[in-house]
């Protein structure tokens, strides 16, 4: 059995290419909006964790699974979640592949790049007083709570669930200043966005063509506004693919049916 942590589009995508590929597969998701994206693999026999698992409890259900191969496609961002997957993997013997989506090149003459939400909140006040958050909803506080943002309005775009707009709302933020919708979203859409909010500076994480980065910036590009970008964080996997294909190709190696 497979393990793969399926809580973005790729991820989603890479355990449907596995499952199709004729593995057995278990995706793990940390929410029931989550679980309803996969409903299309689980028709076809994916296996589906909705619990969030911490170290201790991976390794669990890797024991009691027989989980043979962990697969992280966790968000580029979800530090936490990839050193306890190999950590996990670690202790069970098991091998563990990070699949991460390649970064956007940035071009932009206004791209500001930081390394942490600290520094994002620092710089972003000093470009302007309407900041809009394309981060997600896991490091809001740091915003809210900054102090270099306490005279700027903030307008956060989170995921479309209650639990999510309800946080949202409990670091103070108002319903005037939640987007809560559900990705891809285009240049257009990206510019129609800024626009009624009245954006003056971008802040958001290099994820990628499929995490939206580029319609991001093009759409800033088009209305002439900064762009805080914050790193990537770098972490050295067990081993590190960048497509379906050179999972595939782990993944046949540690079952021994390579072509």
């Amino acid at each position: 059995m497979i393990f793969v942590t399926a809580g973005t589009q790729d991820g989603r995508e890479l355990a449907g290419f596995l499952l199709g590929s004729g593995y057995e597969v278990t995706a793990s998701v940390v929410s029931q909006y989550g679980g309803e994206l996969l409903e299309e693999y689980q028709n076809r026999g994916l296996v589906v964790n909705k619990k969030p698992l911490d170290e201790n409890a991976l390794e669990q259900y890797i024991q009691q699974h027989a989980i043979d191969l962990f697969v992280d496609a966790s968000h580029p961002y979800a530090v936490n979640v990839s050193a306890n997957a190999m950590t996990a993997c670690h202790a069970q013997g098991i091998p563990y592949i990070r699949y991460e989506r390649r970064e956007s090149a940035v071009t932009y003459k206004k791209a500001y790049l930081v390394q942490t939400y600290e520094e994002a909140a620092q710089k972003a006040a000093e470009l302007g007083k309407n900041v809009f958050l394309t981060t997600g909803s896991r490091n809001l506080e740091v915003f809210a709570q900054s102090s270099a943002l306490q005279d700027c309005v903030l307008t956060a775009r989170v995921l479309p669930e209650p639990d999510v707009v309800a946080g949202c709302i409990g670091l103070g933020f108002l319903p005037g200043q939640i987007i809560a919708m559900q990705g891809p979203f285009s240049k257009e859409l990206n510019m129609e966005l800024y626009k009624k909010y009245k954006a003056e500076v971008i802040i958001t994480k290099n994820s990628g063509q499929v995490g939206g980065t580029d319609t991001k910036f093009a759409a800033a590009k088009e209305l002439d506004l900064p762009v805080v970008l914050i790193n990537r964080p770098k972490i050295p996997y067990d081993h590190l693919a960048q497509s379906f294909a050179e999972v595939l190709a782990f993944t046949k190696k540690i079952y021994g049916n390579v072509d």
